[in-house]
């Protein structure tokens, strides 16, 4: 293979390396429904969050009212998220990663997928209540 091809066929190989990443998937303001249509109390919610997250494999741990961190492990990848809620809205946002191609607001797209499976989950668990 001469030099320009090698050259080529880098670019090309960073190029491709670059598409797993993606913009980071925050989930803002989902408003807390149950399937009864009742008011969920915040104790109520915090352990509905809590049950889906460690149900589906993150470690949720509250830290104050209205506040849990989530952190899930696959291998040698870390995703770290904060979980903020009300009596009518929760969100879910980026805090930290390991081994997961974080680069100024982008992210591996396996990150995004947790995230949104975690939104998933949080929702069907709370319509649940």
């Amino acid at each position: 293979m001469n030099y320009k091809n090698f050259l080529l066929a880098f670019g090309v190989l960073v190029v491709l390396a670059g598409c797993n990443t993606r913009p980071i998937v925050n989930v803002t303001d989902q408003p807390v429904a149950s399937a009864v249509g009742k008011q969920l109390t915040a104790d109520q919610i915090r352990n509905g969050i809590v049950s889906a997250g460690n149900g589906s494999g993150w470690v949720m741990t509250p830290l104050s009212p209205g506040q849990i961190s989530g952190r899930f492990v696959k291998e040698d990848h870390v995703a770290v998220v904060d979980v903020r809620y009300t009596e009518k809205l929760y969100s879910i946002t980026y805090k930290d990663s390991t081994n997961l191609k974080y680069k100024g607001g982008s992210i591996h797209r396996t990150y995004n997928e947790w995230v949104e499976s975690l939104d998933r989950d949080i929702r069907n668990e709370l319509l649940r209540m």
